[in-house]
C-alpha cells in the first residue's frame, strides 16, 4: 500500500485547541477523542453491569432468599440487561473503535459530520443519565427485564416510563452514529480506496451502520407507544384495553434481533483484521467475508420470530422463521471457515490480541451451535425461557463481542495511546477469564436443559450444585477482568513507548505515528493497492 502522509504532527492526545482541560475532550469534534470518550463511558458502565451480575449470582448460589428480596432481584436483572445491552454491547466496538479508526482506515481526516458525531456521544450520555435517574425516582428501579414486555411493563408501579424513555434516547445516539458511518464510507474514501480495497473492519462497520439506521427507529417508535400507553392509556398492547401484547413482541424483536448483529458484526470485523496480522498471511476469501457481513445484516432482519415460537404464532410462521434462522448461520459459518483457512500454514504469533481472538472463535461457535438448538422448533419448545437461553445469549454476546472488544483493545492500544501492553499479565488475565467464563455460563446450558427457568428469583434444590459452580465461575471471571484492566491502566501510564507498527499490520492506521496526529494525515494518501493485496507481509518494528 503506497501512501504519502507528509510530516508528523502533534498527536491528538497532546493537541491544545480552543478549549482547555476536560472541555477540550467533551467539546472536541476530533473523531479520535470522541472514540476515547465512548470507550471510557462504556467501560465504566460495563464495570457497574459486572458488579450487578456478581450480586445476582450470589443471590442464586442457594435456593431461597440469600442476599436480596425478589423485588430487588427483578430490578437487578432489569438494570443489568439495560446497562449491558444499551450502554455497553450495542455502542461497544462501533462507537469506540469505529469512531477512532474508521476515518484513518479509509484515508480520511475525520468523519463526514464531526459535530453530529459529538452530538451522538452527548445523546448517549443523556440517555445514560436518564437511565440512572429512573432508579431513584417515581416508583423506583424498573423490574420488567430489559425487554419491557407488555402487559407487565404497562401495569407495574416502578419507574418504567423514564427507563423506556432512556432507551428511546439512546437509540438516537445509535442512529446518528450509523448515518455518520454510512456517509463517511461513501464520501470520504481516499483516492484509490475502492470498495474491494476497504479493510474488512470497515465492511463490518458499513453493514452495522445500515442496521443501526434502518432498525433502530422501529424500537424508538415501539418504546414511544409504551410510554404513551402508560401515560394516556392508549390500549395498544394491553389486552384488558383491547390491545395485543403479541404486537409488542413483534415490534420489539423486529429491532432487537437485528441489534444482535449490531453487536456481533463489528467484532467479526476486528477478527478479520487481527488474524491476518498475527498469522503473517493474506486474509483467505476477502470478498466472501465482505459479502457475508452484508448477508448477515440482511437476513438478520427476517428472523425475529424465533423469539416467539411459544407465543401463539401459526405453524407456517414457525417453520418459516426456523428456516431463516438456520440460513443466517451460513454467512457466519463462511467467516469462521475463512478465518481458520487464513491461519492454515501461517507463521502464527500467539500474542495476546490473537489469543483473545481465537477464544472468540471458540466461544462464538458454542453460541452459534446453541443458537441453532434454540432456532429448531422441537428443541425450542423445551428450552424456551430457560437458563439455556441465558447461557446461549452470553456465549454470543460476552464470549463473542465482549472478548473481541478486549482483543481490539489489546490490538489497537499501542496506536491509540502510544504505549505497549505487557504480554504476561494479559495471558494470565485470559486464562482466568476463559476458565471463569465457561464455568459461569456452560452450567446454564445444562440447567436450562434440566428445566430451570430463567429470570426466576428462586429455584428447586436439585438445581443448586450447578448454580454453585456458575457462581464460583463469576468470581474467577471477575478476577480475570480485574487483572486485564489494571494491566491496561498501568500500561497507559508506564508502558513501553510503542512504534508506529508494532504488529506488522498492513492497514493505514499502522502507517502513521503512534498515537495518531490530530488530522491523521497531512496529505490525503493515494492508495495503490489494498491492505490484502500485498506480496510480502510488512516487517514488525
Amino acid at each position: 500500500m503506497a501512501i504519502d502522509i507528509g510530516a508528523a504532527e502533534v498527536s491528538y492526545l497532546e493537541h491544545r485547541g480552543v478549549h482547555r482541560g476536560i472541555a477540550s475532550w467533551v467539546l472536541s469534534t476530533d473523531h479520535k477523542r470522541i472514540g476515547i470518550l465512548y470507550l471510557t463511558s462504556l467501560l465504566s458502565f460495563f464495570a457497574v453491569g459486572v458488579l450487578i451480575g456478581i450480586l445476582m449470582r450470589l443471590e442464586l448460589i442457594a435456593p431461597g432468599e440469600t442476599l436480596v428480596s425478589a423485588r430487588v432481584y427483578n430490578s437487578m436483572f432489569t438494570l443489568h440487561g439495560m446497562i449491558m445491552i444499551f450502554l455497553f454491547i450495542i455502542p461497544g466496538i462501533p462507537a469506540a473503535f469505529g469512531n477512532f479508526f474508521l476515518p484513518i482506515l479509509i484515508g480520511a481526516k475525520d468523519v463526514a459530520f464531526p459535530r453530529l458525531n459529538l452530538l451522538s456521544w452527548w445523546v448517549y450520555v443523556a440517555g445514560a443519565t436518564l437511565a440512572v435517574l429512573s432508579l431513584f425516582s417515581g416508583g423506583g428501579a424498573p423490574d420488567t427485564g430489559w425487554t419491557f414486555y407488555a402487559p407487565y411493563s404497562l401495569r407495574t408501579g416502578t419507574n418504567v416510563t423514564l427507563a423506556v424513555f432512556a432507551a428511546f434516547v439512546l437509540g438516537f445516539s445509535s442512529i446518528l452514529t450509523g448515518i455518520n458511518f454510512v456517509t463517511t464510507i461513501h464520501r470520504l474514501r481516499a483516492p484509490g480506496m475502492s470498495w474491494f480495497r476497504l479493510p474488512l473492519f470497515v465492511w463490518s462497520l458499513y453493514a452495522t451502520a445500515w442496521v443501526q439506521v434502518l432498525a433502530t427507529p422501529i424500537l424508538a417508535l415501539t418504546l414511544m407507544l409504551v410510554m404513551l400507553e402508560r401515560i394516556v392509556g392508549l390500549g395498544l398492547f394491553d389486552a384488558a384495553r383491547g390491545g395485543d401484547p403479541l404486537l409488542y413482541q413483534h415490534l420489539f424483536w423486529i429491532y432487537s434481533h437485528p441489534a444482535v448483529y449490531i453487536m456481533i458484526l463489528p467484532a467479526m470485523g476486528v477478527v478479520s483484521e487481527i488474524i491476518p496480522t498475527f498469522s503473517r498471511q493474506k486474509i483467505f476469501g476477502y470478498k466472501a467475508i465482505a459479502f457475508s457481513s452484508l448477508a448477515i445484516a440482511f437476513v438478520g432482519y427476517l428472523v425475529w420470530g424465533h423469539h416467539m415460537y411459544t407465543s401463539g404464532m401459526s405453524d407456517t410462521a414457525r417453520w418459516v422463521f426456523s428456516l431463516l434462522t438456520f440460513l443466517v448461520a451460513v454467512p457466519s459459518g463462511i467467516k469462521v471457515f475463512n478465518w481458520v483457512a487464513t491461519l492454515y500454514k501461517g507463521a502464527i504469533d500467539l500474542a495476546p490480541p490473537l489469543l483473545y481472538t481465537l477464544s472468540f472463535i471458540f466461544l462464538f461457535m458454542i453460541g452459534g451451535f446453541t443458537g441453532l438448538i434454540s432456532g429448531a422448533l422441537a428443541t425450542n419448545l423445551h428450552i424456551h425461557d430457560t437458563a439455556f437461553v441465558v447461557g446461549h445469549f452470553h456465549y454470543v454476546m460476552f464470549g463473542g463481542t465482549g472478548f473481541m472488544l478486549f482483543a481490539a483493545l489489546l490490538y489497537w492500544f499501542p496506536k491509540m495511546f502510544g504505549r505497549m501492553v505487557p504480554a504476561r499479565p494479559m495471558w494470565l488475565a485470559w486464562l482466568l477469564m476463559f476458565i471463569g467464563f465457561n464455568a459461569l455460563y456452560f452450567p446454564m446450558l445444562i440447567l436450562g436443559w434440566m428445566g430451570m427457568p430463567r429470570r426466576y428469583y428462586d429455584y428447586l434444590p436439585r438445581f443448586q450444585p450447578l448454580n454453585v459452580v456458575s457462581t464460583a465461575g463469576s468470581w474467577v471471571l471477575a478476577l480475570g477482568l480485574a487483572v486485564f484492566f489494571v494491566t491496561l491502566w498501568r500500561a497507559r501510564r508506564h508502558g513501553e513507548i510503542a512504534p508506529a507498527n508494532p504488529w506488522g499490520g498492513s492497514t493505514l492506521e499502522w502507517q502513521i505515528a503512534s498515537p495518531p496526529p490530530v488530522e491523521n494525515f497531512e496529505r490525503i494518501p493515494v492508495i495503490e493497492r489494498g491492505p490484502y493485496e500485498y506480496g510480502e507481509i510488512p516487517p514488525v518494528e
